[in-house]
């Protein structure tokens, strides 16, 4: 995938070559413009991992925004740690090896990456797709840090702001590309906009909802100053997201 300069990159660490550049296809389909990168398999292309893949994705995935690295299984997670040690300060200094899941994790950093979130907002969306246990992520530093709160739920009782009931006309239904679609709008608006009382630039949460065809969606905000940000988003449903 092409770099884009000041975008956060996205390196998808496997023990299959096959794994990591299908999960790059696949996060794509989402985030066509991210700099998206596999490190997959061994230098002769077996089953493991590679330090070299990995620095050199790593190299490649940074714009100077800063990378976020997820990895399938354990023994992964030690090479990312250890390409982190051989980075020159500066880049150490700007790249998390997140804890979370590699395609869930991979396709909501992915869409936070290409919607310009800062490096912090990514590691966030990778890890608000953990669904149990302890995820967590390395700073550039080697040492673990704190994790990071995925959006806050929001309830679907009243709303003080806009507020605007639509119907999915989508035949299969909120699927992954049009959810990143909606996620990528809502991310552009400064006011925090709510579809069935779900934060509405969470991919996971979005995801979560499991909309299909004929579904009624309320697109609801606190914030009296975000009608153009609920109304946006209301015809984007409407319009099938250009499926229909």
């Amino acid at each position: 995938m092409p770099e884009v300069s000041g975008r956060v990159g996205v390196v998808f660490v496997s023990h299959s070559s096959k794994i990591a550049a299908g999960l790059v296809e696949l996060a794509a389909q989402m985030a066509p413009s991210a700099a998206l990168v596999a490190a997959g398999g061994t230098d002769d292309d077996r089953i493991g991992t590679s330090f070299d893949r990995v620095m050199s994705a790593i190299d490649e995935a940074d714009s100077g925004a800063g990378v976020v690295v997820l990895c399938d299984l354990g023994s992964a997670i030690l090479t990312a740690e250890t390409a982190l040690d051989f980075l020159d300060d500066e880049l150490r200094s700007r790249v998390r090896i997140v804890d979370a899941p590699l395609v869930e994790g991979g396709v909501a950093a992915a869409v936070a990456a290409e919607s310009g979130e800062d490096l912090e907002s990514v590691v966030r969306a990778a890890l608000s797709s953990a669904s149990g246990g302890a995820p967590g992520v390395v700073n550039g530093a080697g040492e673990p840090q704190a994790t990071l709160p995925g959006p806050a739920d929001a309830g679907p009782g009243t709303s003080a702001g806009p507020v605007r009931t639509v119907t999915l006309v989508n035949d299969d239904g909120l699927h992954a590309r049009p959810a990143a679609v909606l996620v990528k709008l809502a991310s552009s608006f400064d006011q925090k906009v709510t579809v069935n009382g779900t934060d509405a630039r969470s991919l996971l949460a979005i995801m979560s909802l499991g909309l299909t065809k004929g579904a009624s969606l309320r697109i609801a905000s606190d914030d009296p100053a975000a009608g153009d940000a609920v109304a946006a988003i209301a015809d984007l449903v409407e319009s099938g997201f250009g499926e229909v």
